[in-house]
């Protein structure tokens, strides 16, 4: 079954924090990595997320010590939206 594997960046206005990491991270962009595993059995294309992992510090960073941490995807959009509405113009 063939499996792949998506990098992206998510970008947070404000400190945050998600479960799976000890305590708040700052502001900042992260490196997000989302693997997936083919769905077999159906007429078309599709995947499901078999994992979502994000790479602490934010890339800007220069650190000797990163660290890859897995989180749950509605945690992590949890924490975009409530970064998207904290950064919103009155």
């Amino acid at each position: 079954m063939p499996d792949r594997t998506t990098e992206t960046t998510v970008m947070f206005r404000r400190p945050f924090s998600l479960a799976g990491i000890n305590g708040a991270q700052p502001a900042g962009t992260y490196l997000l990595v989302i693997d997936e595993e083919e769905i077999p059995g159906i007429s078309f294309l599709a995947y499901r997320r078999t994992a979502t992992t994000i790479h602490t510090p934010a890339i800007a960073v220069r650190s000797g010590l990163h660290k890859t941490h897995l989180v749950e995807r509605a945690d992590l959009e949890a924490a975009l939206d409530a970064d998207r509405k904290s950064a919103a113009p009155f």
